[in-house]
């Protein structure tokens, strides 16, 4: 069990965050481990399709039983990192740090993968800049097109998570995340294989759901990077799934088009994920948002580069009315 010591300040610095470069190890882990792959059987499917030959040693570092680096996937910073920041600070890892981890990763590996790591150990830094060279291009083939959705997601089990936190305070939302997250007087307790406990000591801890993880929480600890817990983020079964045709009367409403993009809005998203979720252009996508927008039903929220459209009140009234039975109506006996 890993045990992460928390004092009355520490409980203020608690935060999420997202991670480009944590998405794209997990992807590549997924391609060798088929335990996540039930709920991501339609991105394995095109995945699988891509040259990832020349990704070997990422597989190396990645060991389904062994330690992992950290450096390869750091706890990010900031809530919402681009690959390109999380690449410069995986460049900027003192060599010390590179070899520490990847020392740890030899004696835990074996087979090829022992061999591979092998060769890294006498040069700790260009071996970082070759990995950092190879996650950038396994973001490109496996994580990069699907990102707008895959963002959408994370975002939205942050916004479900902050709004637990507001109902119901700290303690039930972390219990909520996973059953095996828990909250103890002396902090946050994590059921897994590590017997570790991890002093906060106000650094905080980052709670990171992850499209890619399922089933595995992970926590990562080693220092200097903040305590992280990475989770599965809510709602990933239906991450892959085409959206369900909007309801008739919505349709008969607003048009086939607006109907069906605002049925969609149940969970926010950017032009380019509607777009691509659709497969329409980003300027028609756009142009209907307008209009949705307009009318009171859908509204933007700017996250860094992009605007992320999600519901209104009377938007998410109206998709209720028309999806909900009606009552037959009762006539009013003559007296």
């Amino acid at each position: 069990m890993t045990t992460f010591t928390a004092q009355r300040q520490d409980l203020g610095t608690i935060r999420f965050a997202r991670s480009p470069a944590w998405e794209t190890m997990q992807a590549v882990r997924l391609l060798i481990d088929p335990r996540g792959r039930a709920y991501h059987e339609p991105w394995h499917a095109i995945a699988r399709q891509a040259d990832t030959g020349e990704l070997a040693p990422l597989f190396a570092v990645s060991p389904l039983r062994g330690w992992v680096p950290d450096f390869i996937s750091p706890p990010p910073r900031a809530p919402a990192p681009t690959l390109e920041d999380q690449l410069a600070e995986i460049r900027a890892t003192p060599a010390e740090h590179v070899a520490r981890d990847l020392i740890r990763c030899h004696r835990t590996v074996t087979g090829k993968a022992r061999q591979t790591v092998a060769a890294m150990l006498p040069e700790p830094e260009g071996a970082r800049d070759a990995l950092a060279g190879l996650i950038e291009r396994a973001w490109q083939q496996l994580v990069a097109p699907f990102w707008p959705d895959i963002e959408a997601l994370i975002d939205a089990d942050v916004a479900y998570r902050s709004r637990q936190l507001a109902d119901r305070g700290l303690r039930p939302m972390l219990e909520g995340i996973d059953p095996r997250i828990t909250w103890r007087e002396d902090g946050v307790h994590l059921a897994d294989k590590l017997p570790d406990t991890v002093e906060l000591r106000g650094r905080g801890l980052v709670l990171m759901p992850s499209a890619f993880s399922w089933p595995l929480v992970i926590a990562m600890s080693a220092e200097p990077w903040q305590p992280t817990i990475a989770y599965p983020a809510r709602g990933i079964a239906g991450l892959w799934e085409k959206p369900a045709p909007a309801p008739g009367a919505l349709v008969r409403l607003l048009g086939t088009t607006r109907a069906t993009l605002l049925a969609s809005l149940e969970r926010p998203a950017s032009t380019a994920a509607l777009a691509r979720r659709h497969d329409m252009s980003a300027s028609g996508i756009s142009r209907h948002l307008i209009a949705l927008k307009d009318a009171g039903l859908a509204d933007g929220t700017r996250h860094g580069h992009e605007v992320r459209y999600a519901l209104t009140r009377l938007g998410g009234e109206l998709i209720r009315a028309a999806t909900s039975p009606q009552m037959p109506s009762r006539r009013r006996r003559p007296p």
